[in-house]
């Protein structure tokens, strides 16, 4: 059976991209303030990038806030991409960022609403509850889920810079190299639970020395790493401190810079461009 992953770089190779285009509706960008706005803006950015999108990324927020009429709004801009799919003769993926996470029952609830009812091929997850409240979500190898490990956010080191003790075999040590930052054990987690390769992390482009520890800890696994562009990130940097060794294993989130551009479809094929040329560059440097 096909893993989520191999569905994902199957795009990727299709695609020669690795953007993963965000569908954010804000409504200042919005022609007026209302549902039928948000699908017009959704699906006139569909129809333009679809060609150079490894992944579509719809944040549910932005349509959950105009009630009925967005969640409609949502499901029938996962159809428009479908159809793109379809048109392209290649399969999208379509990540819903919600950031879910909750108590194995409440998250059965949310698992069937993103999967069945919505139609997705993945969705963002907090991990602080534990792997009982991520296990609905997996339990599909062909549904995936991106745990949140290093978020972008300015705030993120609150929670996630905070240090925790190594496991050691009954031996107490409190020398500083015994203990990892909680986002390095996030993804030594995430790497214990991807038994169906189908779990990968969010880490944001805006720290880049938590973006190397991160590979360093977790080599195989795929970052969804925002904050390029609007929040402060630099690709080229970000790619440096997050390519796997085989040039894969990032999507790059980009909504305000494409769908503020004058022309979507060329903003979009432009970054789709620079992040091929910077990954030919790398490779280069290697040999």
């Amino acid at each position: 059976m096909e893993s989520f992953f191999s569905f994902l770089e199957k795009r990727v190779d299709d695609c020669s991209s690795l953007l993963c285009v965000g569908l954010d509706p804000h409504i200042p960008d919005l022609k007026e303030n209302s549902a039928a706005s948000a699908l017009d803006f959704c699906l006139n950015l569909v129809k333009q990038t679809a060609p150079y999108a490894a992944a579509f990324k719809p944040n549910a927020a932005f349509f959950e806030v105009f009630g009925p009429e967005g969640w409609t709004a949502l499901k029938q801009v996962i159809e428009a991409i479908n159809e793109e799919s379809h048109r392209l003769g290649s399969r999208i993926p379509i990540i819903l960022d919600a950031k879910r996470g909750d108590i194995a029952s409440t998250a059965e609830a949310y698992a069937k609403s993103a999967f069945e009812n919505l139609g997705v091929d993945c969705i963002t997850l907090s991990p602080y509850l534990g792997k009982d409240s991520i296990e609905p979500f997996i339990q599909n190898p062909e549904k995936g889920v991106f745990l949140l490990c290093k978020t972008s956010n300015a705030g993120s080191g609150d929670l996630q810079d905070l240090r925790v003790r190594k496991e050691e075999r009954g031996k107490i040590d409190d020398s500083l190299s015994s203990f990892l930052f909680l986002y390095e054990h996030v993804a030594q987690l995430a790497r214990t639970w991807n038994t169906r390769n189908n779990i990968g992390l969010v880490v944001g482009a805006t720290h880049l020395d938590a973006m190397k520890r991160v590979r360093a800890g977790a080599p195989d696994l795929w970052f969804l790493a925002p904050g390029v562009g609007a929040q402060g990130g630099e690709l080229e940097s970000a790619l440096r401190a997050g390519l796997r060794k085989d040039g894969k294993g990032m999507l790059i989130p980009i909504s305000r810079g494409i769908s503020r551009a004058e022309s979507p479809a060329k903003a979009a094929a432009e970054i789709r461009d620079e992040i091929l040329n910077i990954r030919m560059q790398l490779k280069h440097e290697e040999r």
